[in-house]
C-alpha cells in the first residue's frame, strides 16, 4: 500500500526511510539523502531498492559497525516483503557476504533442490545435464528393477520379470544401500538409477538390506531389458492363467491375444474362470493399464486423475465389451503391485468385477509431469496429480487392500504359491469364501 506522505506513513516505512537517509548523509552520499528526505509517496519495495543500491554503491558487504545496521534493516524489510523478495534477499546476502566467493549458478541450483526436498520423493530437479540424459539413451542399459526413494533410502518396488535383477535375487522391498561400494544416502532416485546404468554386459555390485537379515551383496549384469509383457497358460482343464509383468505399448493387444488363445484351448462350457497375476508388476504406461482394465469391464469409470484444483478432474471410462464375457475373474496382488497395476486392481475391485487375493499393494498413485525451466536451464519433475479409484479411493500411499488376504513372499516355488493355490481352489469349487464371487 502506498503512503501519502512520511508523517502519516506506516511506522516501519518511516523508520526505514529515516534510517537509510541518515546512513546516506553519514557517508556523504547527499544524492541519496536528498532523494529519501523529500520522498512523498513511498512503498516497501522502493525502500528495499534504495537500500540495495546504497549498499552496492558503498561496498558495504563486509563487517563493520555499519554492517550490523544494514542487516537489521534488511531483516525488517524482508519481514514486510513478499516470499519471493525474501528468497531474493537471502540469495543476495549469501552471495555478497559469505566468507568465500560463490558461484551464482550453484547457489540457484541449491535453492531449487532445497525447495523440491520438501515435496514428495517423486518430485525432483534435473540440471541441464540430467535433463539431457532423460531424453537421450546413449547406449546405456540397466538392471530391470523399479525402485523409489523412501526416507532417504532406495527401496525396490519390484524386479521386472526375467530381468538381470530378478535373476540375481533382488526382491520386493529390498533396500539398496550401496552401488559398487558407494553409499546412496543423500542421492535422488534418478541419481541412484544413473549409477545402475552402464554399458551392456558390465557388472554392478549391489549392497542390499532385508528385514531381519544381514546386508546381502549381489552382482547384477547390466543388459538390455526385453520384457514379455503378457504370458498365459492353461491350468488344468478349466482355468486360464494370465500374467502381466508390466504395462507397455503392446500389453493390451497381447492380453486380447492371450484371451483368444485360452478361449480356443478351453471350451466355454468347461471354462471355470481366469486368474490375472499382477504381483511384482511395477506399472508402466498408464494408458496401457486403462486399456487392460477396459478389457474386463462393460462400462463405468476406470480411474480419475485429480490435481490441486478439486474441480479439475480427468476421468477415464470403460467402453462396452467384456472380453471374457462375464466369466469369474481373480486378481493376484502383493507389495510389488504398483502404479498402473493398481489402476487395474482398483477398477476391477470397485466394480465388483473381480476378487482380489494377496497382500496390500505398493501405493504408488502419483501423476508426474516434466516442467522445463527454459532453454539450457534444466527441468522439474513434479507431482501434479494423483490417481483415484472409481469409488474415490486414493491409491497413493494407501495402496489397494485385497478382498482375501494371503500373506506370502514372492517369488516362491509354484508348488508352494499360496495365493495362486487359493485362486485355483476357488475357481474349481474346492474352497469357498464370502468374497468370491464378488457381490454387486
Amino acid at each position: 500500500m502506498e503512503a501519502t506522505g512520511l508523517p502519516n506513513c506506516d511506522p516501519l516505512l518511516h523508520s526505514l526511510t529515516t534510517g537509510v537517509a541518515e546512513l546516506a548523509g553519514l557517508i556523504g552520499l547527499n544524492t541519496y539523502h536528498a532523494q529519501l528526505s523529500c520522498l512523498g509517496g513511498v512503498t516497501m519495495r522502493k525502500i528495499i531498492l534504495l537500500l540495495a543500491s546504497l549498499i552496492l554503491a558503498t561496498g558495504l558487504t563486509g563487517t563493520g559497525p555499519l554492517n550490523s545496521v544494514t542487516e537489521a534493516w534488511a531483516e525488517a524489510a524482508a519481514n514486510g516483503s513478499s516470499e519471493r523478495d525474501r528468497l531474493l534477499a537471502a540469495f543476495e546476502r549469501i552471495r555478497d557476504n559469505y566468507v568465500d566467493e560463490l558461484d551464482q549458478s550453484e547457489l540457484v541450483t541449491a535453492a531449487i533442490k532445497g525447495m523440491t526436498a520438501v515435496l514428495d520423493s517423486h518430485s525432483v530437479y534435473f540440471d541441464r545435464k540430467a535433463f539431457r540424459n532423460l531424453q537421450i539413451v546413449n547406449g546405456l542399459v540397466g538392471l530391470g528393477v523399479e525402485a523409489v526413494m523412501e526416507k532417504g533410502a532406495v527401496r525396490v518396488v519390484a524386479p521386472i520379470d526375467e530381468s538381470s535383477a530378478a535373476k540375481a535375487g533382488v526382491m520386493v522391498n529390498d533396500v539398496i544401500t550401496h552401488i559398487d561400494g558407494v553409499p546412496l544416502q543423500g542421492l535422488t532416485i534418478d541419481q541412484a538409477f544413473e549409477k545402475m546404468r552402464g554399458p551392456v554386459n558390465s557388472r554392478v555390485q549391489l549392497t542390499i538390506v532385508r528385514d531381519g537379515y544381514k546386508p546381502v551383496e549381489l552382482t547384477v549384469l547390466r543388459e538390455t531389458i526385453r520384457v514379455r509383457s503378457v504370458r498365459m497358460r492353461q491350468e488344468g482343464e478349466g482355468i486360464g492363467y494370465i500374467r502381466i509383468a508390466l504395462f507397455n505399448e503392446q500389453t493390451a493387444h497381447l492380453l486380447r491375444e492371450a484371451i483368444r488363445d485360452l478361449s480356443s484351448l478351453i471350451p466355454a462350457d468347461k471354462l471355470n474362470g481366469y486368474v490375472l497375476d499382477l504381483r511384482n508388476n511395477p506399472g508402466g504406461l498408464p494408458d496401457a493399464a486403462v486399456s487392460v482394465a477396459d478389457t474386463f469391464l462393460e462400462d463405468g469409470e476406470i480411474v480419475s486423475v485429480r490435481g490441486r484444483n478439486p474441480e479439475q478432474i480427468e476421468r477415464f471410462n470403460a467402453r462396452p465389451g467384456d472380453s471374457i464375457n462375464g466369466k469369474p475373474l481373480i486378481v493376484l496382488i502383493n507389495g510389488g503391485t504398483a502404479a498402473g497395476a493398481e489402476i487395474v486392481v482398483g477398477a476391477l475391485q470397485d466394480h465388483k468385477r473381480a476378487t482380489v487375493i494377496g497382500s496390500r499393494s505398493f501405493g504408488k498413485g502419483s501423476v508426474p509431469s516434466i516442467v522445463p525451466l527454459g532453454v539450457g536451464q534444466g527441468a522439474l519433475r513434479l507431482t501434479t496429480g494423483r490417481y483415484f479409484t472409481p469409488a474415490g479411493r486414493s491409491i497413493h500411499a494407501a495402496g489397494i487392500m485385497p478382498d482375501i488376504e494371503v500373506l506370502q513372499d514372492y517369488p516362491q516355488s509354484p508348488e508352494n504359491d499360496k495365493p495362486l493355490t487359493m485362486a485355483f481352489d476357488l475357481l474349481r469349487g474346492i474352497a469357498s469364501n464370502p468374497a468370491f464371487p464378488p457381490r454387486p
